[in-house]
């Protein structure tokens, strides 16, 4: 058997703790009332589990004790005063187990409670409709059988993961078992395809326990809407038997359109339609080919079916068979003369006609004969047929060409006699015979010739001008024709007969021709450049008939035209303009000498000199032509008088030419430097600047920027940049000079800081700002005995940390450069609030003041032993600064040079200094 579980050995340790107290207890017990206890007092199993009691009393000796129940037991366990026992397969919604004992006569009870709860493991959702019409309402309704108490349950019906209706059974009572949820929900388009569903849930956390869910398997709800119209039919009224037509039915507003079946039929012939969907249209589109078995009237049947519901049209076409009509020739190719019949027939009930005339009645042929000639050759025969079908009248017809064989004829319209054709563009060649069979033709020379290519496309020749003999042959005969071939072709201007460029010799008599080859014979005229007027005869040549003439050969195929250069040639001229008799050269141009001589060729020129220095000397002359490569003079040319002969092949001529040389302005360092130096206070003078150059240039200094005043003397304003400048005939240079204007120094600024003195132990710094170019060196001179004094860099700055009474007295600052000195003074007053020092009464008193008196004359009298030295040299040594010799320290008194400006003051008596001992205030 097994053991009992943990909850038993709880109840079993509780009770065995009572039942030891109350050994312990007894008297105690024996006092108090009894009682029966039955554990656990209320549970909640689920349904076919199993669970232990406890029954227990605290009577000391029960006589008889029990557990009644009408649930299965497994196993009891016992105690004097206790009774477990495991109930199994636990299946009532509710039971009341009761706990008794006998004690003293008496009967103890106690009673629990015993619920079972089923999980929701079966969740059905009823099934749906196959199909559901849109617009109209269904029923959802959920069952979930067997799962409790139902009060704990909660259903709700879902459309996809969206709850529709939730609803929960709290306060049913604790016996009842399962549940149904129904629910009423209006088809819509959208619930096509979605799947609903039911959840359960059953909530046992209340009790401990947990929340119990299930579902039931969705089921997929398919909508529809159909039309209450029905299906259009689009389809001819009459029908040819083997005869292809299409045919469709439309229907709209069918949703889904895609699940919509279609049915189409001719009679008992079933189409198969192809659908095409767009939106909520359907349209089924099949080709109907009518046997002869369905001749008649027919039905052509359409049925939409959608869900549960159909639509349908139905319509009547009549199918009816009409075989085209039959024309025949009783010779398709006759020769010429002979007699042919043409007969046009169709089947019963039709009308014939045979080119518009019809036959006697239907059913019946028609007939035509004829004498066949040329003009009946490839001559064509209209059957026509017509047959009346349900009040329609149909329309058949048939054509057929006869053919007339004969000789061939050469007409002037189809090979004319004379072919006249432009030379240049591809041209076919016809010439054109009639007959049947088709002649063929030939045209060559009679001599036996050339052969022209007839019907090709080929290019135009003058080769093949000349006159042709044409054959037309067929089997019917043969005809012969002598035709004329021109060739036309443009004017052309060659060189041999005008050439593109003639030379004239002025004062001759000349005359201006031009010879064009070209078919028509050409026209040809010859015009002057920008001139209308047209040049003909003998002209008497002169320079101005030089230029470019237009010659224009025209006839009926075009136009050709050439520019015809004329030179006119002459002897040399000179010019005053383009030769001067007289010629500057100037230094650094690089010009030539330039001698342009009128004449025609170009007359070849040379000057050589023929007097004084240039006698002899050849003087370069400048190409006609310049250009960026051509040579520049290589030294200057040597001044005199040259003689110029200019030749060519009509003649020469000569003349004199005089040369001189001259140079532009030019400065330099060494004519005008580039910086020059002022002092000022002395009298204003003029820059060194002056120029080199023939004739000789014209100097104008000025400043550049703001234009300052004349002045008598030199002024710091006077410093800066000045612009020089040179001119002659030949141009200009320039320079710029930069002035600089030197002075004597000038101690512009001397403070101390802080001012109104400084207290002992403080700090303080005096600032020297000197004026002066070239910048002036900066000295100082301290008060006598002044120790640990600082200096910048620069010795623009004095300043003192932890300032003495020493330090109190006048300080010189001067400035020096080369040209002089300046200096100004500065006094400095160390004060505070007196100390008085007592040692040993009076005596010690005076003993100290004698003590410091020596201190003070010593230090005083080693610092100034040496007179005086600069400060800057002092500045690290342990020496006092005293820098006025005398080493005595009064403030008051004027320098030298400069002034004396005061740091606070302090009353000195005459011949000395006073020394007292204080202490700054804080």
């Amino acid at each position: 058997m097994p053991g009992p579980s943990p909850g038993l050995r709880r109840a079993l340790l509780g009770l065995w703790a009572s039942v030891g107290l109350g050994v312990f207890h007894l008297s105690a017990v024996a006092q108090e009332p009894f009682w029966a206890d039955l554990q656990p007092r209320m549970a909640l199993v689920e349904r076919g589990g199993s669970l232990w009691l406890n029954c227990s009393t605290n009577c000391p000796r029960p006589e008889r004790g029990g557990l009644e129940t009408s649930l299965r037991r497994n196993g009891t366990q016992r105690g004097l005063r206790w009774l477990a026992r495991q109930l199994i397969d636990i299946r009532e919604p509710e039971t009341q187990p009761v706990c008794f004992f006998r004690c003293a006569r008496r009967t103890l009870q106690a009673r629990g409670l015993i619920r079972t709860f089923q999980r929701p493991d079966r969740v059905e959702l009823v099934p749906l409709p196959a199909w559901q019409p849109v617009g109209e309402n269904f029923t959802l309704s959920c069952r979930v059988p067997g799962a409790g108490p139902r009060g704990s349950l909660t259903l709700t019906l879902l459309r996809g993961s969206q709850e529709l209706i939730r609803r929960s059974f709290a306060g049913e009572p604790p016996r009842a078992r399962g549940a149904v949820l129904t629910a009423t929900v209006l088809a819509r388009r959208e619930d096509h395809g979605a799947n609903f569903s039911c959840r359960a849930e059953l909530d046992l956390r209340p009790q401990g326990l947990g929340l119990f869910e299930n579902s039931s398997a969705p089921r997929e709800l398919r909508t529809f809407a159909l039309s209450p119209d029905p299906p259009r039919l689009a389809a001819p009224r009459l029908l040819e038997v083997g005869s292809e037509r299409l045919v469709s039915c439309t229907l709209d507003g069918l949703f889904p359109a895609s699940e919509a079946g279609v049915y189409l039929a001719l009679g008992d012939q079933r189409l198969s339609p192809d659908i095409t969907l767009e939106g909520d249209e359907l349209m089924a589109t099949a080709t109907a080919t009518p046997s002869s078995e369905q001749e008649g009237s027919r039905q052509l049947v359409c049925i939409v079916n959608l869900g549960a519901e159909s639509r349908e049209t139905r319509e009547n076409v009549t199918v009816y068979s009409f075989p085209a009509p039959l024309l025949t020739l009783s010779e398709p190719r006759a020769t010429e003369g002979k007699m042919v019949t043409v007969t046009c027939a169709a089947g019963a009930g039709a009308l014939v006609t045979l080119d518009g005339v019809p036959a006697a009645v239907p059913g019946q042929p028609s007939q035509l004969q004829l004498n066949a000639t040329e003009n009946d050759d490839r001559r064509s025969f209209f059957c026509d047929a017509t047959l009346e079908v349900d009040g329609e009248t149909l329309n058949k017809n048939e054509s057929a060409e006869l053919r007339v064989l004969y000789a061939p004829r050469l007409e002037d319209s189809d090979c004319p006699r004379s072919w006249t054709w432009p030379e240049g563009p591809e041209q076919i060649l016809r010439c054109v015979a009639r007959g049947n069979p088709e002649p063929s033709v030939h045209c060559a020379r009679p001599d036996g010739g050339a052969v022209l290519a007839l019907g090709l496309l080929g290019p135009i020749t003058r080769a093949l001008a000349g006159i042709y003999r044409c054959t037309a042959t067929n089997i019917q005969g043969e005809a012969v024709k002598d035709v004329t071939l021109t060739v036309e072709y443009a004017p052309a201007l060659d060189s041999v007969g005008c050439p593109e460029r003639i030379t004239w010799l002025e004062g001759t008599e000349v005359s201006l021709s031009c010879v064009a080859h070209g078919v028509p014979p050409p026209n040809v005229s010859c015009v002057r450049s920008g001139e209308a007027k047209v040049i003909e005869g003998l002209l008497r040549v002169a320079r101005e008939h030089a230029g470019t003439y237009r010659c224009e050969a025209t006839n009926a195929q075009g136009t050709a035209a050439k520019n015809v250069a004329i030179t006119v040639e002459y002897g040399p001229s000179f010019e005053e303009l383009s030769c001067p008799s007289n010629w500057t050269w100037v230094e650094g141009s690089g010009r030539l000498f330039s001698c342009e001589v009128d004449g025609k060729p170009q007359p070849r020129v040379e000057c050589v000199g023929s007097r004084n220095t240039s006698e002899g000397v050849l003087l370069p002359l400048a190409p006609p032509d310049p250009s960026p490569r051509a040579p520049s003079i290589p030294s200057e040319p040597t001044p005199g008088i040259y003689t110029c002969n200019a030749t060519n092949r009509h003649g020469s001529m000569v003349k004199t030419v005089a040369v001189s040389v001259e140079s532009p302005p030019q400065m330099d360092e060494s004519t005008c430097p580039s910086h020059q130096t002022w002092l000022e206070g002395a009298e204003a003078a003029a820059l060194a600047c002056t120029a080199r150059g023939h004739p000789s240039p014209q100097v104008r200094c000025s400043r550049e920027g703001t234009i300052q005043p004349q002045r008598l003397h030199v002024s710091r304003q006077d410093a800066g940049n000045y612009h020089c400048l040179a001119t002659n005939a030949h141009g200009t240079d320039s320079r710029t000079v930069t002035v600089g204007v030197e002075y004597q120094p000038v101690v512009a600024e001397l403070a101390a800081s802080p001012p109104g003195g400084v207290r002992p132990g403080g700090n303080f710094t005096l600032t020297c700002r000197a004026e002066a170019w070239p910048p002036a060196q900066i000295s100082w001179r301290a008060p006598p005995g002044a120790l640990n004094i600082g200096l910048s860099s620069n010795n623009s700055t004095l300043s003192v940390a932890g300032a003495l009474g020493s330090h109190g007295g006048e300080y010189e600052c001067a400035a020096t450069n080369a040209h002089g000195r300046h200096s100004r003074r500065i006094t400095v007053r160390v004060a505070g609030p007196w100390l008085w020092v007592a040692v040993g009464g009076a005596a010690g008193g005076v003993a100290l003041l004698a003590a410091g008196a020596g201190l003070a004359f010593y230090v005083q009298s080693t610092a100034c032993k040496k007179g005086e030295y600069n400060v800057q040299e002092a500045e690290s040594s342990g020496e006092a600064v005293c820098l006025n010799g005398t080493g005595g320290g009064s403030g008051g008194g004027a320098g030298a040079e400069g002034g004396t400006e005061s740091v606070g003051t302090m009353e000195t008596p005459a011949g000395g200094e006073v020394f007292a001992i204080q202490l700054t205030s804080a």
